[in-house]
């Protein structure tokens, strides 16, 4: 979750002192370097975009159903995914490509078939429809994170992409939501083992126990509705569009704080998933992929979010934006 517990180290990938992008940040340090081909994420409300964005490696989240949740400790299983982390679009979409398809052992895994994610890797985006808000990326977003994407537009522009002006939802009023249902569905996945030993969980992790059990069915139903509301207004958003271009995260890498990331949760605050939740509530599929550096040195990210189970256009998109430049070649240096 976004603290740890305090048994185990905090992985740090290119600085010492930054942030590695929390939930699954360790399949995102170790692929970054090079210690494996690629990992597995699982993404409730950003733990595949943020490490990938962090790390600077590429993470796909696929649509909601995908992949088979089989096996996984649950989050929040109306919302968890889960997606390859790789070095680059064409290592993820083989990963993706072994992962995907439907498994009876997850009743709610997709029995849509899984197309060659490879096929047509190299056909370009000529003609394809990007959706860009300019304020979407720019309101509430560090400057250089926001000038990170609109470089990565023109990028796209200059393949021969069509932008397509659109104007986003202010989704922002609706990620409280995701804190009620992500806390009470966590709640329900942890029922045999919480509270009865509360003591062998972190603190920061029992923290968000206690608040998912004090979850009302009134708050839990009025949390969805507010879900429901905000899938409607991206689903006309996204109306004309083949893919929108935004941020995978409003700032680069925070600096650590171990005495917060191994201490008890502080106030509910969900700024930090403006680019990421509205996906898991609607089960959207992305793909984060590294577009440069900061004065820091720190990875900067740009997502792509597509339409339901168009993971093969995500992936050509990424491959295509990444033959155009040499960001996906930038490694820490361990």
């Amino acid at each position: 979750m976004a603290g740890y517990n305090p048994e185990f180290p905090i992985p740090l990938p290119w600085n010492t002192s930054r942030w590695s992008g929390a939930s699954s940040s360790g399949s995102g340090v170790v692929t970054a370097a090079g210690l494996c081909y690629g990992s597995l994420g699982s993404d409730t409300g950003g733990s595949i975009r943020f490490p990938a964005a962090a790390c600077g490696t590429v993470g796909i989240k696929p649509t909601w159903g995908r992949v088979s949740r089989y096996g996984v400790l649950a989050l929040a299983e109306s919302m968890d995914h889960i997606g390859p982390m790789t070095r680059s679009a064409a290592d993820a979409a083989i990963m993706l490509q072994v992962l995907a398809g439907h498994d009876p052992n997850d009743p709610t895994s997709l029995t849509a078939p899984v197309p060659d994610l490879m096929d047509g890797l190299n056909d370009g985006i000529r003609g394809v429809r990007i959706g860009v808000d300019e304020r979407y990326i720019t309101e509430g977003v560090d400057a250089v994170v926001s000038e990170g994407v609109l470089v990565g537009i023109r990028v796209l522009e200059g393949l021969g992409a069509q932008m397509v002006s659109v104007q986003m939802p202010d989704t922002r009023e609706f990620l409280a939501a995701w804190g009620v249902l992500c806390q009470a569905e966590t709640a329900a996945a942890h029922q045999e083992t919480y509270p009865s030993p509360a003591d062998e969980y972190g603190p920061w992790f029992r923290g968000w126990l206690e608040r998912g059990a004090a979850v009302t069915g009134v708050d839990y139903a009025n949390a969805n509705k507010q879900r429901l509301a905000c899938n409607g207004l991206l689903k006309q958003a996204f109306d004309d569009l083949d893919v929108l271009v935004c941020p995978s995260m409003t700032t680069t890498a925070s600096p650590v704080k171990p005495a917060e990331l191994y201490g008890p949760m502080g106030e509910d605050d969900w700024t930090w998933g403006q680019f990421t939740i509205p996906f898991d509530f609607n089960g959207a599929p992305t793909v984060s992929l590294p577009c440069g550096l900061d004065s820091d040195g720190l990875p900067l990210s740009i997502q792509f979010v597509g339409h339901h189970l168009s993971e093969q256009l995500l992936c050509r998109m990424g491959h295509a934006f990444e033959s155009a430049t040499t960001w996906r070649d930038l490694h820490p240096d361990i």
